[in-house]
C-alpha cells in the first residue's frame, strides 16, 4: 500500500494541509492507489482512485472533516516517537489512516476520503486552525492562492515548527 504516498515534490505539512511548490492538498498528496483533495483557488477537487469531481468555492455550501485523529501536542510528540520506533522495529509499510471531507453544495453532498499526511494524528490547535481556513474559504474570505504562494516561495519541503504553523494557518484566515 506504500504505492498510494510516493512524493514527486518537497512537500511541507501545515495543520490539515499538505503544500508543494505547486499544490495544495487536504492530508497527504495522493499517488498510485491514493485518494485526496486538491485545493485550487476555484475550488476542491477530488483526486485519486475511484474518486473524482470538482466543487467550485461559489457553490460549496459546506466542508466538514471526520475521523480525523487528533491529539494534543504533548501526546502527538509522545505517540509520534513511539510510531517511529515501531515502524523500524516492524519494518512499517502500512498506509496511514484515512479521514473523510464532506462537501455540500445546493445540489449534492460529497463523501472523500482522503488520506492522513501526520503520522500519529494531528495536533488539536493545528485541526481547529485548518477547520477554520477551510470554513473560510467556503465563505470568500480567504484565498487558497495564499498557500498556492507560501508553497512556490517557502515550500522547500521543510515543515516549519509549530508555531510558526499557526502563525501562517492564521495569516492565511485574516484576509482574502
Amino acid at each position: 500500500m506504500l504505492d498510494a504516498y510516493v512524493l514527486e515534490a518537497p512537500v511541507a505539512m501545515i495543520g490539515l494541509f499538505w503544500i508543494t511548490e505547486k499544490s495544495v492538498y487536504v492530508g497527504a498528496e495522493p499517488a498510485g492507489n491514493g485518494r485526496g483533495v486538491r485545493l485550487t483557488p476555484e475550488g476542491l477537487e477530488a483526486v485519486g482512485t475511484d474518486q473524482k469531481g470538482f466543487w467550485a468555492w461559489r457553490d460549496v455550501r459546506a466542508v466538514t472533516v471526520h475521523d480525523v485523529q487528533v491529539r494534543s501536542s504533548t501526546r502527538w510528540l509522545v505517540n509520534s516517537v513511539m510510531d517511529t520506533v515501531l515502524d523500524v522495529a516492524t519494518g512499517g509499510g502500512e498506509a496511514p489512516p484515512a479521514f473523510e471531507l464532506h462537501v455540500a453544495t445546493d445540489e449534492e453532498k460529497a463523501e472523500l476520503t482522503v488520506c492522513t499526511a501526520a503520522v500519529g494524528g494531528y495536533v488539536q490547535s493545528e485541526y481547529e486552525l485548518s477547520l477554520d481556513l477551510l470554513n473560510r474559504f467556503v465563505e470568500g474570505t480567504a484565498d487558497v492562492s495564499r498557500l498556492l504562494e507560501w508553497g512556490s516561495a517557502e515550500g522547500d519541503g521543510i515543515t516549519p515548527w509549530r508555531a510558526a504553523r499557526e502563525a501562517l494557518l492564521r495569516s492565511w484566515a485574516t484576509t482574502a
